[in-house]
């Protein structure tokens, strides 16, 4: 029998409405589904769009031209420290993953430091650190001397300037992020034709290694004068929490996503580091300088184009899952290439493909979290978590060429099946992330 107070209504208020109003769950056939998916951030509303919001569109295209351009040029040092240092690729493949690893895992002290307030103090710091790893490794002769200078201090540095960069352009948008993310993520495309176009042209001349370096380093400090100058945050201050914010543990997306970019980050650069190894010794390739070249440089489009996609038709989440897929495919389709020809055109596939995964990444990190105080500690937390999977990726697909007497078949299956199962962490993220957002339906553009 029902309670005789449960046919009232409830008390208005003063201004004539209910004081308590029973909420309605989300619709699936919501007018702007994108308003779910990514819901205003608390505090001042980005811009998405403007003169100063796009100008740190092109600070932050600087900051991947001087991280992930140098990192993804590191084929052309893999190839050149093998020859001239006398070490096996495992341990020159060190040289290449230690800046990879330290530029996700200062994340979280260079984001925090961001929210705090601290951006330019991070970033002035990171340019320091490296543009002087770069010119103390014009100095170095030895394997060690070379691993501490070009891997732990450009590391170091690079590492500052990527998490404290992204964090601060990402700021100034919120419907446009992935787009305005991947114009800057495209920096490592121009970035990985440069340096390796630099260092080719000049390592083989009387300037010889140590000016070839010194040279390096002059363009990074040139390119980073922008940013050193007109970067400004959107958010002036941030909140005072704990270095961790331990609550994002507690969101199965943040979690699977977490996952996805440490697989992503121990299989997709295998073929940047190991590509002209492999074209060397197995296809008999002269000067493979040039592959490097166009595998950066296809990767222009692949930086963009899917961004934009993802953003306006079907959602950047879906993008990524499908960039995703065939990046597995062209990794684990790798080992039956037998021609010039045919490696030619797998890798303006492959480098598109992965181009768009590198630019989509970080642009999904930067959306995990829709407290603009919050996203670089956010992005910080998951790009850390990444970390560990370019530390050790690259280092174990050399030790599996080592061991198997010089066969890429280990290397290339071990990269393939960490892309296969960061896209089912991926849609784990997506299907978590539906489900959080109440909708019912199969398809979702999220």
């Amino acid at each position: 029998m029902a309670h005789p107070h449960d046919s009232e209504p409830p008390p208005p208020s003063g201004n004539g409405r209910p004081l308590f109003e029973k909420e309605t769950p989300p619709s699936t056939t919501d007018p702007d589904p994108e308003k779910l998916a990514h819901p205003e951030p608390k505090g001042k509303t980005p811009p998405d769009g403007g003169r100063q919001a796009w100008l740190h569109v092109f600070l932050g295209h600087m900051v991947f031209f001087n991280t992930w351009g140098v990192t993804n040029s590191y084929g052309t040092f893999q190839q050149y420290y093998t020859e001239t240092l006398g070490v096996a690729p495992s341990s020159v493949s060190w040289i290449g993953a230690v800046p990879m690893f330290l530029f996700f895992f200062v994340g979280v002290g260079a984001g925090r430091a961001s929210d705090a307030g601290y951006f330019r103090h991070t970033f002035t710091a990171g340019v320091i650190l490296e543009v002087g790893g770069v010119v103390a490794a014009s100095f170095a002769r030895t394997y060690w001397q070379i691993l501490l200078s070009q891997g732990v201090c450009l590391g170091l540095g690079g590492g500052l300037m990527f998490t404290s960069g992204l964090s601060v352009t990402s700021a100034y948008f919120q419907r446009k992020r992935s787009f305005a993310v991947g114009l800057a993520a495209a920096g490592a495309a121009t970035g990985g034709m440069a340096y390796p176009a630099t260092v080719t042209s000049l390592l083989d001349t009387s300037l010889g290694y140590p000016w070839t370096m010194r040279v390096v380093a002059l363009i990074m400090l040139v390119t980073s004068i922008p940013g050193l100058l007109l970067y400004r945050q959107f958010h002036t201050r941030g909140s005072v929490g704990p270095l961790v914010d331990w609550t994002a543990f507690t969101q199965k997306p943040f979690v699977f996503f977490s996952l996805a970019f440490f697989l992503h980050s121990s299989g997709l650069w295998c073929v940047f580091f190991y590509l002209g190894v492999f074209a060397r010794e197995r296809l008999h390739l002269a000067s493979t300088q040039t592959l490097v070249i166009v595998l950066n440089g296809v990767g222009v489009v692949g930086r963009t184009l899917p961004n934009l996609l993802g953003e306006r038709a079907v959602g950047t989440m879906n993008m990524s899952i499908f960039l995703s897929a065939v990046c597995a495919l062209c990794i684990l389709a790798w080992p039956a290439i037998s021609s010039i020809t045919g490696l030619y055109v797998w890798i303006v596939i492959y480098g598109i493909f992965a181009g768009g995964m590198q630019s989509v990444l970080p642009a999904l990190a930067t959306q995990q979290c829709d407290d603009p105080h919050k996203i670089g500690t956010w992005t910080g937390m998951a790009l850390t978590m990444a970390s560990f999977g370019g530390l050790s990726g690259s280092p174990i697909q050399g030790l599996l060429i080592q061991v198997m007497d010089g066969s890429y078949l280990g290397a290339q299956m071990y990269a393939g099946a960490a892309v296969v199962a960061g896209c089912l962490c991926l849609i784990a993220c997506r299907q978590t992330r539906v489900a959080s957002l109440g909708w019912t339906t199969v398809w979702a553009r999220i």
